[in-house]
C-alpha cells in the first residue's frame, strides 16, 4: 500500500514521512511538479498534500484534481477549517482535511482510515462473490449489486454497459476491481486495481468487458 506525501517544509515532510512509513510505503515530494510526476507514474491509496505549496496559495488544488482524475483518495493539509478548505477547492471536495497544528496520532488515524478500507475490500474479495442470481439486485440496467457485509457490496456490470456512478457514502468509497475493466470519468482501469470514488463525485462509468468489483463506504 502506498501514500504520496506532498509537503514543501523539509522538516515537517521528514517527520510526517517517518510516521506514515510505519503503516505504508510512502513517497515524499516537495513541489507540485514532483507530485504531478509521481501521480503520472504510480498509483497511491492516499495522497496527502498541503493546500499551500512553495508559496502558491492553492498549489494543492492541481494535485487534488490530478489525483481525482485517476480516482485516488486525497487529504488536504491546511491551517484553515475543513469548511473553508472545501469552499476554496470547489467544485472538488477533498476526502479528508488534516488541520494544522496536528498531533502525531492525527496523522496515524488519517492514514489508517484509508488503508483499512482497502484491506477490508481485499478481505471481502477473498470470500468470493455470491453465485445464485437470486442474490443480485439490478440497480440500473445491466448493473447489479449484492450485499457483502456492513457498508460493503458486490458490484457486477454487464459488458458494454454505461452507467452513472451512485456512491453509497457522502464521504466517498473504495472500489476494488476483481475481474474485468471499468472506465471512470474517461480513464480506463483493469483488474486487479483499487480505486477511490471521492466525496462529491458522481462520475460516468463504462465497462467494455464487464466488471466484478467490491465497493466499500468510507467510515467516519
Amino acid at each position: 500500500m502506498k501514500v504520496l506525501l506532498v509537503e514543501d517544509d523539509a522538516s515537517l515532510r521528514e517527520g510526517m514521512g517517518e510516521i506514515i512509513a510505519e503503516l505504508a510505503e510512502v513517497r515524499e515530494v516537495a513541489t507540485e511538479t514532483e507530485a504531478l510526476e509521481a501521480l503520472r507514474s504510480e498509483r497511491f491509496d492516499l495522497v496527502i498534500t498541503d493546500l499551500r505549496i512553495a508559496g502558491r496559495e492553492h498549489g494543492g488544488r492541481e494535485v487534488l484534481e490530478a489525483a481525482r482524475r485517476a480516482q485516488q483518495a486525497v487529504a488536504i493539509v491546511s491551517a484553515a477549517a475543513p469548511d473553508e478548505v472545501s469552499r476554496t477547492l470547489r467544485p472538488h471536495v477533498p476526502d479528508a482535511v488534516l488541520v494544522k497544528p496536528f498531533q502525531l496520532d492525527d496523522i496515524m488515524t488519517l492514514v489508517e482510515r484509508f488503508l483499512a478500507l482497502r484491506r477490508q475490500a481485499e478481505g471481502v474479495a477473498a470470500t468470493g462473490a455470491p453465485s445464485p442470481e437470486s442474490a443480485w439486485t439490478e440497480s440500473q440496467p445491466g448493473v447489479l449489486t449484492s450485499p457483502a457485509g456492513p457498508d460493503a457490496s458486490w458490484l457486477r456490470v454487464e459488458p458494454g454497459r454505461a452507467f452513472a456512478w451512485r456512491s453509497h457514502s457522502k464521504g466517498g468509497e473504495g472500489v476494488l476491481l476483481v475481474e474485468g475493466d471499468l472506465e471512470v470519468a474517461g480513464e480506463r482501469h483493469t483488474a486487479p486495481r483499487y480505486l477511490f470514488v471521492g466525496a462529491g463525485q458522481a462520475p460516468e462509468a463504462h465497462s467494455r468487458q464487464g466488471v466484478l468489483a467490491i465497493t466499500l463506504a468510507l467510515k467516519g
